[in-house]
C-alpha cells in the first residue's frame, strides 16, 4: 500500500498541517463558521475583510452564477475593526485548540487608515494579517485600489508594518495590473512577509432580457474556474520576481487545481468559491484528490509540487 504523502507546508514560520486556506470572505467572521471549516480539513482560515467602520455593502442583487464562474459585488460588508476583533479574539481561543492559524484580512481608505485598523486587529493576535488592496467592487467608495500602483500599495504596507509589531502581513494583490511582478518587488521591499494572489477580476454581466447589469453594482469580481488561468499566470510571475511564499487563489475548485497552484509556484492554495460548487465537504474533497494525485505520480512531499512548472 503506498505510503501517505505530507502535506504539511510552512508560511514562513507558520505551520499548517495542510497547504489549503479559507479565503478571505467565503464564510465571514463567525467564530462558530471559522471552526466549522477548520474542522472540515483547512489548514489555516482567514476571516472576511473589516473595515474601519461597519459597511452593509450593496443592495441585492450582489452575486450570480455564470457558465465558466461567479460574479460578486457584496461591497465588502463588515461589523467594522472595533466589533470584528472582538469576534476574532473568540475565534483564535477555539482555533487554537485543534492548531488552525487564523489570519485576519483588512481593508481602509487611506494608508494611514491601514494602519490604524491594523493595529487594532493586532490585538486578536493572529497569526497572520492579510491586507486586502485589491477589491475591485468599491471603486465609488475608495477609488483606484492601492494594487493598482506600486507606490501606493508599498505606502499601504509601510504603514501596517509600523502597526503590527512582529505579526506577519500578506498583501493581496490584483490581477489587472499591467505589472504584477513590479508590484509584488515594490510591497516586499517594504516589509511584505507574504503575498496572496489574487483577488477577483473586475467583469459585468449583462440581462439580454431585462435589459440591464445583473448586479445592483453593475460591475463585480470574477471567481471561480473563470480565474485559475489568470491567477496561475500572476503567481508565476510573482514567484520569478519576489523570494517570499504565495498563497495562490483563484479558481480552485479540485485537488487538480489546488496541485497546480502550487506548481505556478505557490506555497499555499487560498479557497473560496470552491464552497459554491461542491458544498462543506469542499477542502476534505480537494484534499483527498491532492493525496491521490501525490501517490499515482510518486510524490511524497508537498515542497515537490511547488514551483514544478516554472
Amino acid at each position: 500500500m503506498p505510503l501517505e504523502p505530507t502535506l504539511a507546508c510552512q508560511l514562513n514560520n507558520i505551520h499548517l498541517r495542510n497547504p489549503l486556506v479559507l479565503a478571505s470572505g467565503a464564510m465571514g467572521v463567525s467564530p462558530t463558521l471559522l471552526m466549522r471549516v477548520a474542522r472540515s480539513g483547512a489548514g489555516a482560515v482567514t476571516a472576511k475583510s473589516c473595515g474601519p467602520q461597519p459597511r452593509e455593502g450593496h443592495p441585492n442583487p450582489v452575486m450570480a452564477e455564470w457558465a465558466h464562474g461567479l460574479i460578486n459585488a457584496i461591497g465588502l460588508s463588515n461589523p467594522g475593526v472595533d466589533e470584528e476583533v472582538a469576534q476574532l479574539i473568540e475565534a483564535q481561543t477555539q482555533l487554537t485548540t485543534i492548531d488552525v492559524p487564523l489570519f485576519a484580512s483588512i481593508f481602509a481608505g487611506s494608508a494611514q487608515e491601514f494602519g490604524e485598523v491594523a493595529a487594532v486587529i493586532s490585538a486578536a493576535h493572529p497569526a497572520l494579517i492579510e491586507v486586502n488592496i485589491s477589491c475591485p467592487n468599491v471603486h465609488d467608495d475608495f477609488g483606484l485600489p492601492f494594487a493598482a500602483d506600486a507606490k501606493s500599495a508599498a505606502e499601504v504596507v509601510r504603514s501596517v508594518k509600523n502597526a503590527v509589531g512582529t505579526i506577519p502581513v500578506a498583501v493581496k494583490l490584483a490581477p489587472n495590473v499591467p505589472d504584477i511582478g513590479r508590484i509584488a518587488q515594490a510591497v516586499v521591499a517594504e516589509g511584505a512577509d507574504v503575498i496572496t494572489a489574487i483577488n477577483t477580476m473586475p467583469g459585468m454581466l449583462i440581462d439580454a432580457d431585462a435589459q440591464q447589469a445583473v448586479l445592483s453594482n453593475r460591475s463585480g469580481g470574477i471567481s471561480g474556474p473563470a480565474l485559475k488561468p489568470i491567477a496561475l499566470r500572476c503567481v508565476a510571475e510573482i514567484a520569478r520576481s519576489v523570494d517570499v511564499p504565495i498563497i495562490g487563489t483563484g479558481g480552485v475548485i479540485t485537488g487538480r487545481d489546488a496541485v497546480e497552484m502550487l506548481m505556478a509556484g505557490a506555497s499555499a492554495v487560498g479557497v473560496g468559491s470552491a464552497f459554491w460548487y461542491r458544498g462543506a465537504e469542499a477542502f476534505a474533497l480537494i484534499l483527498d484528490e491532492m493525496k491521490e494525485f501525490m501517490i499515482d505520480h510518486n510524490i511524497r512531499d508537498i515542497g515537490q509540487l511547488i514551483g514544478k512548472a516554472l
